[in-house]
């Protein structure tokens, strides 16, 4: 029942298929973006931390980053991020940072925090899949849009 749902959320073929890498020190997290992204077409890879992250997107060239705030560091997340905007080939990924420092934090999380931190979207933990689908679905939007725009990927 719940594949078929997710079939119903199945994206414009233009959008299927798209590349995307999902970083988080949880396995549970990365099931579900897995489950989630491939029950409408994308391809998912997954990594355990920014570094094994890092290095496999490198490879991939994703379309898409979606990755953890906090991991084996508090931090880790921001500076993959940052990590990822200062290497040219991966420089104008779109990013997707998810958080749940909002339920251990004071500090919270939202769209103008892209304005300052090297991300595009944040979203909170756990993962809604429709409200998780609609964001994967703008930010490669937005990245087709500066292809389209600029002749070439950001």
């Amino acid at each position: 029942m719940r594949q078929a749902a997710l079939q119903s959320e199945r994206q414009d073929p233009e959008d299927s298929m798209a590349k995307i890498i999902c970083i988080d020190d949880d396995k549970d997290i990365l099931d579900t973006c897995e489950v989630v992204l491939q029950g409408v077409g994308h391809t998912v890879v997954t990594a355990i931390n920014g570094k094994e992250g890092f290095e496999k997107a490198s490879k991939l060239q994703p379309d898409l980053i979606v990755l953890d705030v906090m991991m084996d560091d508090p931090t880790e997340g921001f500076a993959t991020a940052q990590k990822f905007r200062r290497t040219e080939t991966l420089r104008y990924v779109p990013i997707l940072m998810l958080t749940s420092v909002n339920e251990t934090s004071p500090q919270k999380f939202g769209e103008k925090d892209g304005e300052f931190l090297p991300v595009d979207a944040f979203m909170e933990k756990a993962i809604k899949p429709k409200e998780f689908l609609v964001k994967v679905k703008e930010l490669l939007a937005l990245k087709k849009e500066q292809v389209n725009v600029e002749g070439r990927t950001r």
